[in-house]
Order: C-alpha cells, then structure tokens, then sequence
C-alpha cells in the first residue's frame, strides 16, 4: 500500500472516524484505524463493537492496500504537520510498519493484522428514507438534552424514533427523557419510513451523527432494521447498534388539562433565569417561579451565596401560584426554542408543567417540577 494525500482532506477525515475510537481499550485492535487504499480513495474505518463508521476519501493511490494503525497517534500526527503538506502513507513490504511521510518529517507506526480488525456487518436493513440534514439536526437539537445519562435506565440513553398515527395524520417523532424533563419533536413522516420500528438510537450515535452533518446540507439516507441503523450522507457511513429494550409509554407524562397559560418572551426569561440561578446551589440549581396576573418573579436562595429575585412582565391572568424548577432544565429548553414567545402550561406546584415554542408546533418539553 502507497499512497499521497492532502493534509486537510486526511484531518477531516481522521478528526471524524477517530473520535468514535474509544481511548482506553481492553481489545488492541478498536484502537486502530483500518486504512484502506484503492480506486483512487482512501476509506478509513473505525468501530467500538457498537458503532462503526466509514470515510471516503479522494487521493493519489500509488498502490492498493490496507493496514490498521493506532487512531488517535495518526490523527495527532497529521494534526501537527504543516497546512497544505502532501502526507505520504506506506506499508512496509513486511506489513509490520506504516510509514508517514510529510516534507522532512517521517514516522513509523505499527500495525496489527487488518485481517483481526471486526467485520462490520448490518444485516438486512429493510426500512429505508431519506431524511433532509436540516430535519435531522432538528429532531436531535431539540431532544438530545434530554437523554439520561443514567447507565441503569439503559433504555433511556438515546433518542426514541418511531412513525406516529393520528387519525389520517402520520409524523416521525423523536422522543428524549431522563425521567424529570421529556422533548419531543415530530415533522411530516418522510416517503418510506411508514411501519418502520419503534427504535432507540444510542446517545454516542446521536452525538457522532450530529457532529457529522454539522456542514452537511443535502439529504441524508436512513436505514434499520430492529436491531441497527444506518445514516449514509456524503463519502461517510454510520451504523451502530440500538438500545435493545422497550421506551416508556411517554404519552402518560405530557398532561392535557393544565390550564394556568404563562406567555413570556423567551430571551428575557431565559436571561432572567441565568441570572438568579447564580445564586442557587451548585447541587439543585433551584429556582423559583412565583406567578400573579401580569408579573412572574423568579429567585433563588442558597446559604452559601445569600439570594436573588427578578421580576418579569408576562402574559398571564390565572390565580397566584409558585412552582420550582432545575434551573439548568429551564435554561436547555429556553436554549432549544427558536422563536421570541414561550409558551408554558401549569396545573399546580407540584405537577408537570408543558413548555411549548409558541412559533413551533412541532416540538414539546414537559417539566416535573421540584420543592424549593
């Protein structure tokens, strides 16, 4: 294997496929790239067992071949040499080493057998749509805040897709908890994803994938099956394993009959809630809602650092009423809402609160309340 590449398109490529390479592993050969040169592309592979993705690359391929090389060294190598250098790669005629060239700088890195790096295979993957880039960081923007982090609610560490039914109308929701905050956002169902499974994408899917489509501006294809997924865009592939368990029945925590409407305009809340959660401490991050017709107080008080109030003008003629909340909580779903009105839905103290985009049907994020 020989072959000349760009220093820049290498980095893009390497900086996308290393960052899936987990840095402490008990098996070697996850901690290599399998690089793989022919028909005038380098293809660079990398997987965690869960997750695999592939890069395309163009470069001048003096002879094919393929080897495997620790990830993160190759990426740090060709981070570090110059802009605009022409990198040369080469195998060793005893396929031990690899040989990075740039300019006067040279390295030697050793491989492992290409032939002990895992077989990425997906199976049959019947369900297949194309899905816009914009829709996609959409449906992940708007729920991924919410993702549990929580490893022994393991089916709550990713993103819950499914096609959704209403009467004549059909959607593609995407559904996110941890079990105190819910997102949910729905868009029309695209051509082709009618009947497909309910699944659950694994959160490092989500973030890999969201990273990926950053520049990304055409159509992204989707592919699963019920125990994989698949995003094809560009020169890249994903595919990953899903979360093999059931989601919860998250219809039961959105409430409909709140009937206290709070309209606020969402910077200046949004602003006036990082404010005062200065003062709130660093474990609950506790704030205040104190509401009366036209004016909502918010405050916080920690025995540490004292206390904080703000006062707001809002839009609201229910009964005086207080109501806790993470601050932090209120913060993401502030940061997540597009348009200049937010929109929130109480009952009392103590129940789930409905917070809405009053520009944006589409999504909804219901917060459980807390004692402050």
């Amino acid at each position: 294997m020989k072959l000349t590449i760009e220093r820049t398109l290498l980095l893009k490529a390497l900086g996308h496929v290393q960052s899936v390479v987990e840095r402490r592993n008990t098996i070697p050969i996850l901690s290599n790239v399998l690089v793989e040169a022919k028909d005038g592309q380098l293809a660079l592979t990398a997987t965690d067992m869960d997750l695999a993705v592939v890069e395309k690359v163009a470069s001048d391929i003096a002879a094919p071949g393929a080897a495997t090389v620790p990830a993160h060294t190759l990426y740090d190598i060709v981070r570090k040499l110059p802009e605009g250098a022409q990198v040369q790669i080469e195998l060793a005629s005893d396929g031990q080493q690899v040989t990075v060239k740039a300019g006067r700088s040279r390295f030697a890195l050793a491989t492992l057998p290409k032939e002990d790096f895992p077989a990425i295979h997906a199976g049959d993957l019947p369900h297949k749509f194309p899905l816009s880039a914009a829709d996609l960081k959409g449906l992940i923007d708007r729920t991924k805040f919410a993702i549990s982090t929580e490893e022994t609610r393991y089916y709550l560490n990713g993103i819950y897709v499914h096609a959704y039914a209403a009467g004549k109308q059909t959607s593609l929701r995407a559904v996110a908890t941890d079990g105190h905050r819910l997102a949910r956002v729905e868009m029309p169902l695209p051509e082709g994803a009618e009947g497909i499974p309910g699944v659950i994408v694994p959160r490092k899917m989500v973030n890999e994938v969201r990273k990926l489509i950053e520049d990304f501006e055409g159509a992204v294809d989707v592919s699963l099956s019920d125990s994989r997924i698949r995003f094809a865009f560009a020169d890249v592939v994903l595919t990953s394993k899903l979360i093999d368990g059931s989601f919860p029945d998250y219809q039961r925590v959105i409430p409909t009959a709140n009937d206290k409407v709070l309209e606020v305009d969402r910077k200046e809340f949004r602003d006036a809630v990082d404010r005062v959660s200065t003062i709130s401490s660093e474990k609950s991050r506790a704030v205040k809602l104190s509401l009366k017709p036209g004016m909502l107080t918010l405050s916080a008080t920690s025995a540490e650092n004292g206390s904080a109030s703000e006062e707001i003008e809002v839009k609201y003629d229910g009964q005086a009423m207080e109501i806790g909340f993470n601050s932090k909580y209120l913060l993401d779903v502030a940061d997540e809402i597009e348009g200049e009105g937010l929109e929130l839905k109480l009952a009392d103290s103590v129940a789930p609160t409905l917070l809405r985009d009053m520009a944006d049907a589409q999504a909804l994020y219901v917060l459980m309340p807390m004692r402050v």
